[in-house]
């Protein structure tokens, strides 16, 4: 179990670093969906499945998709790029690796593990919303803190400045 921790743990570090120091937007935005599959990886293994099972949905699945089609309508990045050089087999090295030691993960925790059978308890909104807003309202304020800095970055990435051949011909145009 440690070691299934340490490898998750690792491949989550390796891809942050890559999503951080990455040139390419959409390269490391998929870095940043491996770092958030293994985090749930994470999740599974300290007993919240149900954490996990969010990650995996809400952020790897609906907000990094998202982000992908932002990126590929703004067209962020190296215009004189093309596509065959980033489908050169050295781009798809580090990837690889890092999402077959999560294949691997998978599949000895899904052979190894028992699985009991629990309760059908039914958990509502109302016990979800209070104890996210009472026990667990300092990482919904962190996270609350952390989209808003991401929308906001947004913004200024896709705001496009007006182009102005001199300031007297701009102060020229508004009168």
């Amino acid at each position: 179990m440690n070691t299934i921790f340490y490898i998750a743990g690792g491949v989550a570090i390796i891809s942050s670093l890559l999503a951080i120091t990455n040139r390419n937007a959409i390269h490391a935005l998929l870095y940043l969906i491996l770092s958030l599959l293994s985090i749930s990886v994470i999740f599974y293994i300290l007993g919240a499945p149900f954490s996990a099972a969010l990650e995996v949905i809400v952020y790897a699945g609906a907000i990094m998709v998202l982000f992908i089609f932002v990126v590929m309508m703004l067209n962020i990045g190296l215009e004189e790029e093309q596509e065959n050089k980033w489908l050169t087999p050295r781009m798809w090295i580090v990837p690889s690796i890092l999402a077959l030691a999560l294949l691997i993960i998978f599949i000895y925790v899904l052979k190894e593990f028992q699985f009991e059978k629990t309760t059908a308890d039914i958990i509502g909104p109302k016990q979800v919303g209070i104890k996210m807003f009472t026990k667990y309202l300092l990482a919904v304020e962190i996270s609350a803190i952390l989209l808003l800095a991401g929308i906001i970055g947004g913004y200024h990435l896709g705001k496009q400045k007006k182009k102005v051949l001199h300031r007297f011909i701009d102060n020229i145009r508004k009168i």
